[in-house]
């Protein structure tokens, strides 16, 4: 029986393998330290959430849109499982690495931890060189712990699978003597050893892991503790009623057909689609607006607490992600409450472009560093453009901007939607390009006319006779006309309409089909109020929002 206490050869692939766990165990520590460090700087500033960040940035459009398409609203734990998965191989090959350089590495981890760094400095809403130290410090505790598990390994040269007296020997001739096999042989850095150190390895490998798993938890405890005073502060919020509330729904407006989508969209159910790693929670006690800039007489500054002392609007407001596909699940209607946002811009002064106003842009600005820039001339043009304070009856949820959200209807949420906004600059479309036109997206955007089907669901089986084919279309700020649906290559038949409750708010629709037994396709067409039909020209969402008409399949029994 071997004697753990007595430094044996460690040799070839089993060397690399325990050289592959210290780089695993490595990895493992730097983000686990990282994570607590960020406890005291920014839960932001981790390297994970930061890398992941400037991944999302750098990401070309066509494939954040495909990211959409295949994941939903997962997209981003789907991106920070795929960051974790590529650092635990990189960890891996370290750690094989350093088995053989063991210096060299340890400094591969250091320049990991270098590129975090980097990373969490250069995002939009950093704003001190103090976000780097998780990742430095993370990979600092990294290196040096790789460095010592590797000398636990003893010397370099058991990979090969000889000792240094197999090394040393030659024929047993007496030409000479072979070397001592307790010779000291140096590893490739120069350090030294005779065997590797099982049970020191093992207790440092154990000691490191639970460290790291303390560590981890911790950081994780408090960067989640620094969310309560946001979470209290919610729970804290009373909503005056409105100055201005808004009309009852209309009676059949909300049609009772199995499968159509809701009239009102819960606010679990509403889509979200942003580049947020994580949702940032804001304390609406300590939370500021500023508003400055080009054609601002007066600079203005308002906290939470002043935007309820103000007259609120209630609106029904429809909203449609620029990212929705024809046919797509990433638009919902909701009832929001708010500050007309034209009411505060007059108070600082600023007049629209027709009204010889110089700026032609609002720049709004997010607490993560996103911007979105909204023309001057839609916000101030008599639509309900607003600073949204509740959503459904309820304060905003956090995923959906708290404490506040702009919401401007007729305009896709990258030109419109801000949330969590502390920020509005007045600029023109000339001088500034917002996150998402440097990303070569349309300066403006205006929703289009779309419609789909929501029952039956595509691949449906219905039994033949009458099947109610039903759904939704939407021209916000326009208004739906009218809705025709298509059987196969048929002539196009108008469908019933929902009341309408206002021109922007979806409108539901139904069309009794007599189904006959087969496979079929069903289209639908939507026009709006201005007599413009939905194109059946399939675009893609880049760069100002997809079209083309939704179609679905199905075989009637």
């Amino acid at each position: 029986m071997d004697d753990d206490s007595t430094p044996t050869p460690l040799r070839g692939i089993k060397r690399f393998s325990l050289g592959a766990l210290s780089g695993l165990l490595a990895g493992y520590a730097a983000i686990a330290v990282a994570e607590l460090v960020s406890a005291a700087v920014r839960p932001e500033s981790g390297p994970v959430i930061a890398v992941g960040g400037a991944a999302i940035d750098r990401t070309p459009p066509a494939v954040k849109d495909w990211a959409i398409r295949q994941f939903g609203t997962n997209d981003k734990l789907v991106l920070q499982l795929g960051i974790l998965a590529v650092l635990t191989v990189l960890a891996l090959v370290l750690g094989a690495l350093a088995a053989r350089w063991r210096l060299i590495g340890s400094l591969g981890v250091l320049a990991f931890g270098v590129v975090g760094a980097l990373a969490a400095t250069s995002r939009p809403d950093s704003t001190s060189v103090t976000d780097a130290l998780p990742s430095a410090v993370g990979a600092i505790v990294g290196a040096c712990l790789l460095y010592y598990l590797i000398g636990r390994l003893g010397r370099a040269g058991d990979v090969t699978g000889q000792t240094s007296a197999s090394r040393g020997s030659v024929p047993d001739d007496g030409a000479a003597p072979a070397l001592d096999d307790t010779a000291p042989v140096h590893d490739a850095d120069g350090s030294g050893g005779s065997g590797w150190d099982r049970r020191g390895f093992i207790l440092a490998a154990t000691a490191a892991a639970a460290a790291s798993t303390g560590a981890g938890l911790a950081g994780r405890a408090l960067n989640g503790s620094q969310g309560q005073n946001a979470v209290a502060s919610r729970k804290d919020v009373v909503i005056p009623a409105p100055a201005s509330k808004a009309a009852p729904v209309p009676r059949g407006a909300a049609l009772r057909i199995k499968g159509i989508s809701p009239f009102v969209t819960p606010n679990g159910d509403f889509y979200r689609v942003d580049t947020a790693l994580v949702v940032p929670k804001v304390d609406a006690t300590s939370w500021k607006l500023r508003i400055h800039g080009k054609g601002v007489e007066r600079e203005l500054t308002v906290s939470f607490d002043d935007l309820l002392k103000m007259p609120l609007i209630e609106r029904n407001i429809t909203l449609t992600c620029v990212s929705n596909e024809v046919g797509g699940p990433y638009v919902g209607n909701a009832r929001w409450i708010g500050v007309r946002l034209t009411d505060l811009l007059k108070q600082c002064g600023v007049k629209p472009p027709s009204k010889g106003g110089p700026a032609d842009q609002l720049v709004a600005r997010s607490v993560d560093g996103m911007t979105i820039g909204s023309p001057v001339e839609d916000v101030m043009d008599g639509r309900d453009a607003m600073l949204a304070l509740g959503m459904n009856g309820q304060p905003l949820p956090f995923e959906h901007g708290f404490p506040v959200r702009m919401v401007v209807p007729g305009l896709y949420g990258y030109v419109s939607a801000c949330k969590w906004i502390q920020d509005i600059e007045l600029t023109t479309f000339d001088a500034y390009d917002s996150y998402w036109v440097k990303r070569d997206w349309a300066q403006k955007a205006p929703i289009k006319t779309e419609s789909r089907i929501d029952a039956p669901k595509p691949f449906a089986r219905p039994k033949a006779g009458t099947v109610m084919v039903a759904g939704v279309a939407w021209a916000q700020h326009r208004g739906i006309d009218k809705v025709e649906i298509r059987v196969d290559d048929g002539p196009w038949e108008e469908a019933r309409l929902a009341a309408e409750d206002t021109r922007d708010t979806w409108r539901q629709w139904s069309y009794p089909w007599d189904a006959t037994k087969g496979g079929h396709t069903l289209t639908v067409r939507a026009t709006d109020r201005t007599g413009e039909t939905q194109t059946e020209k399939r675009t893609p969402t880049i760069p100002d929002g997809a079209s083309g008409w939704h179609s679905v399949v199905v075989t009637v029994d």
